[in-house]
């Protein structure tokens, strides 16, 4: 059974993200209105009420991402204006006190009734476009963010003041689209199989995007959905790995590439590309028969570069793999299994060994652009909302094939207060 909840106008505008805190209990919301949002769960009617509220940016808030409770009550915050803004919860102080972080004043809490307010604890002006996602690093690599802009530049921040959260280091920024391999082109292993059928591999990605971008640069442009204005329809997304062996491996995505690299941040060298996740990289990706999803209609058609606008790595809990999740503006919701590289893998002298992905499932029921994807905590649930005013839900059955395992409706008809809700039998067919 789904259990649903509804929060009634929530914002005076477009809801651009929400985020819960690391317990479950609280909920970061923001919005084109310009404001920040903290609700407060009541688990004893499961109602939510707003605890804080502060307008934040110059220009819509596009994401929200709080730090790990170890470093206190922390969120951090990206907006259209260019800037990220660190923000900590604080006792309640009066009036006349000194003001923080230099001449910006601590934010009044409005309408709750609170104890606490939000302190602006530093700005992060190094963005030369539109600041499109913010995520904190795990924990275990101590008080560290990653950004994205819409100048496609991945910026890695650290913080040297975790007392007062007022310095932040920029120790890494690199151009996503340029971002050279670890070793030979070659090194883009990415392969595609059934859910069932995991074996197949198929190298030489590299070369796929250079017949793309020939056959782009010969063929007259043709305005698509997905391919128009470049702020409006690309995709700017980021998501770390949350596992400690592997070291600080973040997923990018970036403009209409329709790509998500998989790229290695380490302190001893310059940050390189483990893994790039093309999901047509021969330019009429059929999946074979018995697996989930959608392929090409026609063996002739050219494959269509549609942004990647969410990317969402599952907690690893145990398994040998990894899985990763996208959600794109073609409407497709994929899962892809992607296997570290490991020292007895063989490297036909190439030097290092490979990372290798797989998509092991491939979903449109959406039928229009998907703007979220998120893992459960144990990483065996997907929820995806899209343009179609649904969440839905993905979970793999036996033999690990990916099925649809319900939907939510968000409209709510004036006579109902609960959301629509289904669920679907994970035994059949979609």
């Amino acid at each position: 059974m789904i259990q649903t909840g509804l929060i009634q106008s929530a914002h005076d505008d477009l809801v651009t993200d929400i985020s819960y805190d690391f317990y479950g209990l609280r909920l970061a919301t923001c919005s084109l209105d310009q404001r920040i949002k903290v609700w407060q769960l009541d688990e004893s009617n499961g109602t939510w009420s707003v605890e804080d509220e502060w307008k934040a940016h110059d220009a819509a808030v596009s994401r929200l991402s709080w730090a790990h409770p170890e470093f206190g009550t922390i969120l951090a915050s990206a907006s259209f204006d260019r800037t990220v803004k660190i923000w900590e919860q604080t006792s309640f102080v009066s009036a006349g006190d000194v003001q923080l972080n230099g001449s910006t004043p601590v934010q009044q809490v409005s309408g709750s009734g609170s104890s606490s307010r939000w302190a602006e604890r530093a700005v992060l002006v190094d963005a030369r476009g539109t600041v499109r996602a913010v995520e904190f690093a795990p924990h275990h690599f101590g008080l560290k963010l990653a950004t994205i802009s819409s100048d496609n530049q991945l910026r890695i921040y650290e913080c040297l003041e975790q007392s007062s959260l007022a310095t932040w280091q920029l120790s890494e920024e690199v151009d996503v689209t340029t971002l050279p391999s670890m070793s030979s082109p070659s090194s883009h292993s990415v392969a595609f199989a059934t859910p069932t059928q995991t074996s197949a591999t198929l190298d030489g990605a590299s070369a796929s995007l250079v017949a793309q971008a020939l056959q782009q640069s010969q063929v007259p442009f043709q305005p698509r959905p997905g391919m128009g204005n470049r702020e409006a329809d690309g995709g700017w997304c980021i998501s770390w790995c949350k596992e400690r062996y592997w070291g600080e491996v973040v997923a990018a995505g970036c403009g209409i590439s329709g790509t998500i690299k998989v790229i290695q941040v380490s302190p001893s060298r310059r940050p390189t590309t483990l893994l790039t996740l093309d999901p047509t990289p021969t330019g009429a990706l059929r999946l074979t028969e018995g697996s989930v999803g959608a392929a090409p209609s026609s063996e002739n058609e050219a494959p269509t570069p549609y942004a990647i606008t969410s990317v969402a790595w599952a907690p690893s809990c145990g398994r040998s793999y990894h899985l990763i999740a996208t959600g794109g503006r073609d409407g497709h919701v994929r899962i892809w299994r992607v296997k570290p590289a490991e020292d007895t893998d063989d490297t036909e002298g190439e030097g290092e060994p490979k990372w290798t992905g797989t998509i092991v499932a491939d979903f449109d029921h959406h039928k229009s652009a998907v703007g979220r994807v998120e893992w459960n905590i144990t990483g065996t649930v997907l929820s995806s909302a899209g343009n179609d005013g649904r969440v839905r839900l993905w979970k793999a059955t036996i033999g690990n094939v990916w099925r649809p395992a319900g939907s939510i409706g968000v409209e709510q008809s004036e006579d109902s207060p609960d959301a629509d809700a289904t669920m679907e039998d994970n035994t059949g067919a979609d």
